[in-house]
């Protein structure tokens, strides 16, 4: 993309209950998958470039703002689904969702 063309996202907090539980079940479905894949998707490093998705899709972001949260659910991801869906419900008020609109 040219420097002219690219546009800048803006992003809106999710605060509605019921999109926040979804949200939350994806996270958790999505740690189970690959932990490689939820760091690049939902923790992107370099900001600058972003997760590259295939398809278009809503987009939304997590902030985890403890990185001992983080290494809590990393350790969970290896005990299986009910350890980190134990570790989400516990851990929800440091997990905050962004949607990322253009």
């Amino acid at each position: 993309m040219h420097e002219g063309t690219m546009t800048k996202e803006k992003r809106v907090r999710i605060t509605d209950p019921q999109k926040l539980a979804l949200l939350y079940e994806r996270f958790q479905e999505v740690c189970l998958v690959e932990k490689e894949v939820w760091k690049d998707v939902f923790l992107p490093r370099d900001i600058s470039v972003g997760p590259v998705l295939t398809q278009l899709h809503d987009r939304y972001e997590v902030e985890i703002d403890d990185p001992c949260v983080e290494a809590i659910l990393d350790a969970a991801i290896l005990r299986g689904r009910e350890a980190l869906g134990a570790a989400i419900n516990q851990y929800r008020a440091h997990l905050s969702f962004w949607k990322k609109t253009p």
